[in-house]
């Protein structure tokens, strides 16, 4: 009887980490008056949070969806003509301000870790610029200290909840377990806890352990979905003047932070009252400010990023009645982002039909794609890829019951 083959975990990637869903929120998550609900406000271009010189001026979490801005989807629009048009969004949760110890109830600290548990991805918020006139909650700006205190808070509350659950998980084991195979789990599971545990006592983040966590392991995590383990950007705050010249004394240390802390991480530097300026004008004013001023807003990267990071792309189908992009995430195969159409297309799925943009805009038209030998015909284990240009084939759906 030839060996068996030695089970291999499937190829990993941050998009296994976090819960499974298309419509992923992120939160605006900082210390006090570092310019969280000044940021939302530009975002969603409205005032539903209300920005003020205290802390604790956001008590309760405000949301809203942001459009993100792509230009594929414009051209599709402009070639199409359709009656009707639905971009890809991703919501924004604004988060009040955190302090040292909100991990054991400081502050408002308990109500705050519960809202940012909420979201799937967080974007940290750092003031990297000083004005006397705006109160610091500790006396002076310094980010690196900032970003710090906050993600040392989020890992002493993993730990606190990765104890409870462990607890939790011994008990069981005084009860009866029955079998030799619940025995297994329940032992595999302890393992695991303890791992984490040493992880994080460590001073690491859930989410820079990939490269160790077996796949069974991002499973056991995905179901306790610690704070540490949400992926994360830094939306770093400056004065017009440091934001214009690109430079600031703190940028080196929150780089040199985020490179060692956060590898990977996206790091975006914007203006808070430069963006608040601009949320008072049409597009076209707008437009015409930034070339003025000889910058750009930051906010549509920022969008941008805040999809990507929490692991969404989007697919589009375009006709004469709709151009729509539906979000997925990242890693689906095409029965799975069928679904996000219509459950029966999972079901019945026999086909999809894909054109690359890219490819559909240097050829023009879907013909001419086909011409090119470009357009493909993809079966159950094409993985969608962020921009691919769909039309599903499916069958009829039976009812087996009957």
């Amino acid at each position: 009887m030839a060996p068996k083959k030695k089970a291999v975990d499937p190829a990993k990637g941050p998009w296994m980490l976090g819960r499974f869903s298309t419509s992923l929120k992120v939160g605006l998550v900082g210390p006090p008056n570092v310019g969280k609900s000044t940021l939302y406000n530009s975002l969603s271009k409205s005032h539903h949070s209300e920005a003020a010189n205290y802390p604790f001026c956001t008590i309760d979490p405000t949301e809203t969806r942001v459009q993100v801005e792509d230009e594929r989807f414009d051209w599709l629009v402009e070639m199409r003509q359709p009656k009707a048009s639905v971009k890809p969004f991703v919501t924004i949760v604004d988060i009040a301000g955190l302090i040292k110890g909100a991990s054991t109830g400081a502050g408002l600290g308990n109500a705050f870790l519960s809202h940012i548990n909420a979201v799937d991805g967080i974007i940290h918020v750092m003031r990297a610029f000083e004005d006397d006139d705006v109160i610091h909650h500790d006396d002076k700006p310094n980010p690196v200290a900032d970003i710090d205190m906050i993600t040392s808070e989020l890992r002493i509350k993993d730990i606190s909840l990765m104890n409870s659950l462990r607890d939790g998980h011994n008990r069981k084991k005084q009860g009866n377990i029955a079998t030799p195979g619940a025995l297994k789990a329940w032992t595999e599971e302890k393992e695991a806890m303890d791992k984490f545990i040493v992880y994080l006592e460590e001073g690491k983040d859930i989410r820079n352990g990939l490269d160790i966590w077996s796949t069974k392991e991002i499973e056991y995590l995905n179901d306790y979905q610690l704070l540490t383990a949400k992926p994360c950007m830094f939306a770093i705050n400056l004065s017009f003047n440091d934001f214009k010249r690109k430079k600031n004394k703190f940028l080196k240390g929150i780089f040199d932070w985020v490179t060692e802390n956060s590898p990977g991480s996206m790091i975006i530097p914007y203006c808070g009252s430069y963006e608040e300026e601009l949320q008072e004008l049409d597009v076209a004013a707008c437009k015409a400010k930034e070339v003025e001023d000889e910058v750009q807003s930051a906010l549509p990267r920022m969008v941008r990023n805040a999809f990507t990071m929490v692991n969404l792309i989007y697919y589009f189908t375009y006709g004469p009645l709709e151009v729509r992009s539906w979000i997925i995430r990242k890693g689906m195969k095409a029965p799975q982002a069928g679904a996000v159409i219509h459950n029966d297309f999972e079901k019945a799925f026999i086909m999809a039909e894909v054109m690359g943009f890219d490819d559909l805009k240097e050829q023009g038209t879907e013909a001419k794609v086909k011409e090119a030998g470009k357009w493909r015909q993809e079966g159950k284990t094409y993985v969608v890829q962020d921009g691919d240009v769909i039309t599903f084939k499916v069958g009829q759906i039976t009812d087996k019951k009957k």
